[in-house]
């Protein structure tokens, strides 16, 4: 089931870059992230209400805090870097190299998360890493 919802975000996260260039024309790309993140954060908590997970807010544990905390900076940091990148640049060239955060994710999950690389992911991360550099 996961698979479906990856494909999903793989297909919202394409709207969201030609719906944001599209709508951060004459904006500024800071105040655009602060409006987009209002709006994430409203479906965010609304699902968590919707689903009645709120009850478990309490049982988060310090670690995850600063885990949740720290990934929270890393978005935002992303969005307004993102965000500022669509603005003075093309979606067919910030897109790809957008997604080079793959490659540096799957580096990362094996440095810290001790996850094992098999030949397939080696030769895919590969491709992806070269295939965004023939795109720019």
């Amino acid at each position: 089931m996961w698979i479906w919802f990856a494909l999903l975000s793989s297909v919202f996260a394409a709207l969201t870059s030609i719906l944001a260039k599209v709508g951060i024309e004459g904006v500024d790309s800071n105040l655009a992230t602060a409006i987009r993140t209002a709006v994430v954060l409203a479906m965010a908590w609304g699902m968590v209400f919707l689903t009645s997970a709120q009850g478990g807010i309490t049982a988060i544990g310090r670690k995850s805090w600063v885990f949740l905390i720290l990934s929270g900076m890393a978005t935002g940091a992303s969005w307004l870097c993102y965000y500022r990148a669509l603005q003075v640049g093309e979606v067919s060239k910030v897109v790809p190299i957008d997604k080079l955060s793959v490659v540096i994710t799957m580096a990362l999950a094996f440095l810290f998360l001790h996850e094992r690389f098999t030949a397939k992911s080696i030769a895919g991360c590969l491709l992806i890493g070269v295939g965004t550099l023939m795109m720019i």
